[in-house]
């Protein structure tokens, strides 16, 4: 910067304005040329975030794997049976229902294990699919207990769609215990109960 101040000292007027201009003009030019970039790099992350999709709502069941309700307490004068076990396949999920008789409501505890393991004996049973889901329905008995009499098969009951079979496991403690075979990977699952007669509804949804 001092050796071109310098030599302007020795230029004529007309030398010192075309100085300037050509001054100018190159500043000009060279913040144009820096801005170009940016300007280059705004329009990319426009663009990008306009054509992002945007991210759906999840609303039922909420996580792959996980269980919508996976327990819910009998009520306290519950003593009932499975009748019951119904499997099919609808647009968008795959249902298990159990039906059951006698007094109270129905209660369950459900979870992905790695094994069906029988309570009380802790034998494993064999159930067919990739995955399992444990299915303990609470505030149950004995037909002795119950007065009603108890699911009597097939057991296991052949699936249908995800559903590779479910297996009525024992009655134990208040307690019976079913398994449910996948064909696939984990499932999101949503537990329900209905009413008129008592049942407890298990969605898969694919």
């Amino acid at each position: 910067m001092t050796d071109r101040f310098s030599r302007s000292r020795t230029m004529t007027t007309a030398g010192t304005s075309i100085v300037a201009m050509v001054s100018l003009a190159g500043a000009l030019a060279g913040c144009a040329t820096s801005a170009e970039p940016a300007a280059t790099a705004a329009s990319a992350v426009t663009s990008t975030s306009a054509a992002a999709p945007s991210t759906p709502v999840q609303e039922y069941p909420p996580a792959r794997g996980g269980v919508t309700e996976p327990r819910a307490a009998a009520s306290g004068n519950a003593s009932l049976s499975v009748t019951d076990v119904r499997v099919g396949s609808h647009d968008g999920y795959d249902r298990v229902v159990y039906e059951l008789h006698g007094e109270g409501e129905p209660g369950w505890n459900v979870r992905y294990v790695d094994a069906a393991v029988q309570d009380g004996s802790g034998r494993e049973v064999d159930v067919a699919g990739r995955q399992i889901l444990e299915v303990s329905l609470t505030g149950t008995g004995y037909p002795f207990d119950t007065g009603v009499d108890e699911y009597a098969g097939p057991n296991p009951l052949p699936g249908a769609g995800a559903v590779s079979e479910v297996r009525v496991a024992t009655v134990f403690e208040g307690v019976t215990q079913t398994f449910i075979g996948l064909d696939t990977d984990q499932l999101p699952v949503t537990v329900s109960r209905l009413s008129n007669p008592e049942r407890v509804v298990v969605d898969f949804a694919r």
